[in-house]
């Protein structure tokens, strides 16, 4: 079955690009095609696509640019460069950056395929860890101050009473915010919130 849409190529270039949509295309892989780094980054949600093929030198913002542009943005797809012989070292400091893999121009057609499917499957991977996170964020985010405070320290094993003494405040307004934390993060002890703020690490 056809996957829609799931891989977005950069290239200024005209004939790698019809050649490419043909390739994935052929090997039942939705792919739209832009011919400059603005294309791409006018595009409503870049981050909707499950991977990156991007030509490393292009007029204006290059690829690499364009990768660190919309890393900053949040979650960036796995992202393949497609490099010419004097790019390696432009390639290689992508890599760094953590990009998945470059291939050089002329590529071969298999390892370029093969390359964008591990692709499609690190998305998956990488794209339920971050929107977990996201969503552990989010929750805490509704925390108000104290609220944290108290959090930090139950989870620190600190009993009611300690904590109290600490912040200086009743049991039983411990008690109460103890219970306001835990519901708002959607969890019923401390053990399960513990393990839900793992998904931050």
């Amino acid at each position: 079955m056809q996957s829609e849409s799931r891989i977005a190529l950069v290239d200024d270039d005209a004939a790698v690009r019809d050649s490419l949509k043909w390739l994935f295309a052929s090997r039942g892989h939705g792919v739209v095609t832009f011919d400059s780094a603005a294309a791409l980054i006018a595009h409503g949600d870049p981050s909707s696509f499950s991977c990156f093929v991007l030509d490393l030198r292009m007029p204006g913002m290059g690829g690499l640019e364009l990768f660190q542009t919309l890393s900053a943005r949040g979650y960036c797809p796995p992202t393949v460069f497609l490099t010419g012989h004097g790019d390696v070292p432009q390639a290689v400091s992508a890599l760094k950056q953590g990009a998945v893999d470059f291939i050089e121009k002329p590529f071969d057609d298999n390892a370029l395929v093969s390359l964008v499917e591990r692709c499609l499957a690190l998305d998956t991977e990488r794209r339920g860890r971050y929107e977990s996170r996201r969503r552990v964020e989010a929750l805490l985010g509704d925390l108000t101050p104290r609220e944290r405070e108290v959090m930090t320290l139950f989870l620190d094993g600190k009993l009611n009473k300690q904590i109290a003494d600490q912040l200086d405040i009743s049991m039983k307004t411990v008690e109460v915010h103890r219970a306001r934390v835990l519901e708002k993060m959607g969890v019923k002890s401390a053990v399960e919130l513990a393990n839900l703020l793992k998904e931050l690490d």
